[in-house]
Formats: structure tokens, C-alpha cells, sequence
């Protein structure tokens, strides 16, 4: 069975987790601090970063998009639409979601691991205003979601699962459509809802 390395509060370990649950991929989750950098971790991602998967012949598959992409493949095409148009969409709706991440995460690192005295606000003014306007693009463009989600949909859900960790309250001021959004995926998807970041 493969393995997925991950942590709780990571937004891209809980993306490949659910996609392993829509590709219908059985995977053992271990729990892994990336602070301690244990050997299971940099040996098979010499980043000592997360998610990794851990194939059955041990191959390692790292990152989270790219995970993606192989559980995709592994289930003959679970988590992209065959449709070359659909899954642009599909792609540059996880590409985004990510990017937001990417600056959340930025913004959470800044203030968790640097001295006060040494917080550059306007990096941190600069990462957040990355993320809002991706929010605002996202709240004025809901993607649509049929009866299975695909790996943009997993990827955007994991991003505002983790914003409402680290910023509840904030990123949902003024969209609406987009907080709408995430309830109804989750009424509709209550199993992936148990995997958000925590």
C-alpha cells in the first residue's frame, strides 16, 4: 500500500490526501514532523518537505501537484478531465489555488519563525494582497463542481480549509460566493471535509 508523509495543518498534504480518496487509491497516512526532519522524511525527499508518497516499489513522488498528477495516472485518469479544455481549467484552478497557499504559508512563516523586531510588514502586506486578489478572482468565478471533484477543486478546497486555520474571519469578508462554495463542497464531499487542515 503506498504511503503519504504529511502533517495536519499542511493545505498540501491534505490536497494529495484527498486525491488519493477520489482516485479511489488506498494509502497508509504518516503523520511526520517536518521541524525534526526524521530519516523517513529526508530520505525519500531530500527537501524534508511534505506530502510525499511512497510508492509500493518505493519510489518517492514529491510534491503535492505532482503527487497529483501521479495518483492520476494510477487511476486512469480520476482526478483531470480528458476533455484538453476542461482540464486547463482543472490545471490553472490548482496552479492558483496553490499560489495562494504559497503566500498564506508565506505570511504564517514570517511572523512564526523570524524575531519581531526583524518582520518586514511590507512582505507580509505584499504576500496577502496576493491572496486576496486571488480570492476576489475566485469569488467572482466559483468553479463548478459535477459529481466528482478534480484536483483544482481538491486544491482550492485544501487552500481554504487552510485559510480558515491561520485567517478565519478575514479572507471571508466580502465573498460570499466563494464561503458558499466551500459549504456546499463540503455537504457534497463530507468525507474530503475530514481531511482539511486541522
Amino acid at each position: 500500500m503506498p504511503k503519504i508523509l504529511w502533517s495536519n495543518a499542511s493545505p498540501y498534504s491534505a490536497k494529495a490526501r484527498m486525491a488519493a480518496l477520489v482516485a479511489g487509491i488506498d494509502c497508509e497516512s504518516i503523520a511526520v514532523d517536518t521541524n525534526a526532519e526524521p530519516e523517513l522524511l529526508v530520505a525519500n525527499n531530500p527537501l524534508g518537505k511534505i506530502p510525499v508518497l511512497i510508492a509500493d516499489d518505493g519510489c518517492a513522488v514529491y510534491d503535492s501537484r505532482t503527487i497529483t498528477h501521479w495518483l492520476d495516472r494510477q487511476s486512469k485518469g480520476a482526478l483531470y478531465p480528458r476533455n484538453a479544455a476542461k482540464r486547463t481549467d482543472a490545471e490553472r484552478l490548482e496552479s492558483l489555488a496553490d499560489g495562494i497557499c504559497d503566500c498564506l504559508l508565506a505570511h504564517v512563516y514570517e511572523r512564526r519563525f523570524r524575531p519581531a523586531e526583524k518582520i518586514h510588514q511590507p512582505w507580509l502586506d505584499k504576500q496577502w494582497a496576493k491572496a486576496l486578489r486571488g480570492l476576489d478572482h475566485l469569488d467572482a468565478n466559483p468553479p463548478k463542481v459535477g459529481r466528482r471533484p478534480n484536483a483544482g477543486h481538491l486544491a482550492l478546497r485544501a487552500t481554504l480549509g487552510y485559510a480558515t486555520l491561520r485567517f478565519a474571519g478575514q479572507w471571508e469578508k466580502g465573498r460570499g460566493r466563494l464561503t458558499r462554495w466551500t459549504k456546499a463542497f463540503d455537504r457534497k464531499f463530507p468525507a474530503l471535509a475530514d481531511l482539511l487542515p486541522k
